[in-house]
């Protein structure tokens, strides 16, 4: 079976349509391609599965996967055809008997070949790639049928991943065109549409939140980029490290409900050496509740964290409503939204993160940055190219060495976190437990603002 007699049967038996679809990504198209009714023919799944062997056969991959439901059947029929072995994932992970998530025999650090049936933006193919590798299976290309022609190829590329297409939408268009099988009105609308979502990418649009041009100016005033993340349980600890470190931070990290001498005199000290020292603070609740659940807890309580906290910590989990519930009719205060964690086997996937983004894009006048881990220059680099605006990225799990804990946090070096694009590294333990934590945050605080300042100016 040629190309072109695989896009005719495909229109033969209904699998082109055009109209008006609400694809996954959700955009409203006006075609569809639905191959999922190809298993009831054979023959066509056979054309489909000659035409992708001849088109993969000269690739380098261990096993082969397809993305359930209707790429596996095609990718079944490949895998015997080359005589490679097929995985694929189960669409629920395995609670019970062995916890295998992917079903197949591999490899640890097998290289997989993806095929799917089609692509769109992108989105899925990379949380797909995302979820093999905490299964110890490497992901760097995948094989689509038919590119719609949505950017895909583009943001597969932006996370270091290749795509290799069978048929795009233009030759679909051009053979039908050509066939007399559609009008010259829907050539004008397809064309139309696609060529509205390939423009040149416009610069990102510059949402400034208050309490981030705050931040930035401070930074600039006290040259320094460093957040102590102050983890300790007594007021005297507490206090005693702000008389050693106050001076060379921009930001101080609270968790102020672990005090256990907490009382009433404790934020108006606070407080005061803020004002003195020149530092902002920002309380780590990492609100994550309901709307009116999150305003009583930033707004109320024992700690009234809004009368003293200029930024926030906020977790995406309930929706983007949490915002509204946390900063809606009062000012001042602005949330950095924890998109990734630095907690090795951690729950937050690239879907969460892009969802994450998604709410701040909507509501950049709560939104000042994300918190976020980066594993090497490169990644940091991407997932801040993926910031809707002008928001800072903070930084955890930064040491003057990479390496990681006995309680799985993951590190970085301070110089790899600021050159892939870190505006500020947070640090704890590096300077708590250090013999001279002035000396130690002084040495962070020099070589993160170095890094800062040749990476901005370069």
């Amino acid at each position: 079976m040629t190309k072109e007699q695989f896009v005719l049967e495909l229109e033969k038996i209904g699998a082109i349509k055009f109209g008006s679809f609400t694809l996954k990504s959700g955009l409203t198209s006006p075609f569809y391609f639905d191959l999922r009714d190809m298993i009831s023919f054979p023959y066509i799944l056979e054309g489909i599965a000659d035409l992708l062997v001849e088109r993969i056969k000269d690739m380098e991959f261990d096993v082969l996967t397809g993305i359930p439901y209707t790429a596996l059947p095609i990718a079944s029929l490949v895998a015997s055809k080359l005589q490679k072995p097929l995985v694929y994932m189960r669409k629920e992970e395995k609670a019970y008997g062995t916890g295998n998530n992917v079903i197949g025999k591999f490899e640890k650090g097998a290289k997989c070949l993806v095929i799917d049936d089609l692509i769109t933006t992108g989105a899925s193919k990379i949380e797909t790639a995302e979820n093999y590798k905490k299964e110890g299976i490497v992901i760097k290309d995948f094989v689509v049928v038919i590119d719609r022609s949505l950017n895909g190829t583009e943001e597969l590329a932006k996370d270091g991943y290749k795509l290799h297409s069978l048929i795009t939408l233009d030759d679909i268009v051009q053979l039908l065109k050509d066939k007399n099988l559609i009008t010259d009105e829907k050539v004008i609308e397809v064309e139309g549409f696609t060529a509205s979502l390939n423009k040149p990418k416009i610069e990102k649009a510059k949402y400034v939140n208050p309490l981030t041009q705050k931040l930035l100016n401070k930074m600039k005033e006290k040259k320094s980029n460093l957040v102590l993340s102050l983890d300790v349980t007594t007021q005297k600890e507490f206090f005693e490290m702000l008389d050693k470190v106050g001076g060379e931070i921009v930001m101080l990290k609270t968790h102020v409900d672990i005090i256990d001498d907490y009382d009433e005199n404790f934020i108006p000290k606070l407080q005061e050496y803020a004002k003195r020292q020149n530092f902002l603070i920002f309380e780590d609740r990492k609100f994550a509740d309901i709307g009116n659940t999150v305003r009583h807890q930033f707004r109320n309580g024992v700690y009234k964290i809004a009368d003293w906290a200029e930024y926030i910590t906020v977790h995406m989990v309930a929706g983007e409503m949490i915002l509204k519930g946390l900063f809606e009719g009062i000012e001042g205060h602005a949330g950095f939204v924890l998109a990734r964690m630095s907690s090795k086997g951690n729950l937050l996937n690239e879907t969460y993160t892009r969802k994450c983004f998604e709410a701040a894009k909507k509501n950049p006048q709560w939104v000042a940055g994300f918190i976020g881990h980066g594993n090497s220059v490169e990644d940091i680099r991407r997932f801040k190219a993926k910031f809707p605006g002008s928001e800072l990225l903070m930084m955890p799990g930064v040491k003057k060495e990479a390496g990681s804990d006995a309680m799985g946090q993951q590190y970085i070096t301070i110089e790899d976190a600021i050159g892939g694009g870190a505006d500020c590294i947070i640090v704890g333990r590096g300077i708590l437990q250090a013999e001279d934590s002035f000396e130690e945050a002084k040495l962070y605080r020099e070589r993160a603002w170095k890094a800062y300042d040749k990476r901005n100016n370069n």
